[in-house]
């Protein structure tokens, strides 16, 4: 992998978003990330020479807001991981449209104006040169009662996956991971774990290294392109 151009990482101040950084600082390979909470771990990535730029994905302009700071601090990309993501479940207390609007928002007008506004810093690097991974969720397959609109996001973004392939090859590769059950929340009680757990074949929460080593596999492949890859333990099988 080359080191001299920037990955960018979406969401990167907590959970999966945070492991891909802290793998990559180890590689020395450069990184820009996007937050929207100013956690502790932030400050950590800065200290570890991370570019680390506030970003709120909530409206058009907060976007290309974004695009353009990318734009200025780097001239190329080495790769687009868009990780950022919110998880809100359909509620009486909220209007289903700004749930719904929401969960787009975030999971499918923010990567679609980035791929397209980075393009250019994606491309000219030879075959398979750049790479775009999308991180979905195991509910875009399967779907999700209580998430419904939050399922339905995921799943446009699977798809766009295909498209942004299709318009990006051979230059990028464009890929989704869509995990299940990585890790549990520390409020997670033990009555739910078990329940979580039994939902896989596995019956682990193997943590964030899964995703880590099958981002390494993508950025290294020269091939492999517009697919969906599961990490969920077989929960199909079940």
């Amino acid at each position: 992998m080359a080191i001299n151009r920037p990955i960018l990482i979406t969401g990167a101040g907590k959970r999966i978003g945070l492991a891909l950084a802290q793998h990559f600082i180890t590689r020395q390979q450069p990184l820009i990330i996007s937050y929207r909470t100013r956690y502790p771990s932030i400050d950590a990535l800065e200290r570890a020479g991370v570019t680390c730029l506030h970003a709120d994905f909530s409206s058009t302009e907060g976007i290309l807001q974004f695009a353009e700071q990318v734009k200025e601090i780097a001239p190329s990309l080495r790769a687009i991981i868009h990780n950022a993501s919110e998880w809100q479940p359909e509620s009486r207390q909220t209007p289903l449209s700004e749930t719904l609007n929401a969960m787009m928002q975030i999971h499918v007008t923010a990567p679609y104006l980035l791929n397209h506004e980075l393009e250019a810093l994606l491309r000219g690097h030879g075959q398979a040169g750049s790479d775009i991974i999308h991180i979905t969720d195991y509910v875009a397959e399967r779907g999700s009662d209580k998430h419904i609109a939050y399922a339905a996001s995921k799943a446009a973004l699977e798809n766009m996956t295909l498209s942004f392939a299709l318009k990006l090859a051979p230059e990028v590769k464009v890929n989704a991971i869509a995990p299940a059950l990585i890790m549990f929340n520390e409020a997670d009680d033990a009555e739910y774990r078990q329940r979580a757990l039994n939902k896989s074949l596995m019956k682990i929460a193997p943590g964030e290294q899964e995703v880590v080593n099958l981002v390494e596999y993508l950025l290294t492949s020269r091939y492999v392109t517009g697919r969906s890859h599961a990490v969920d333990g077989g929960r199909h099988l079940r």
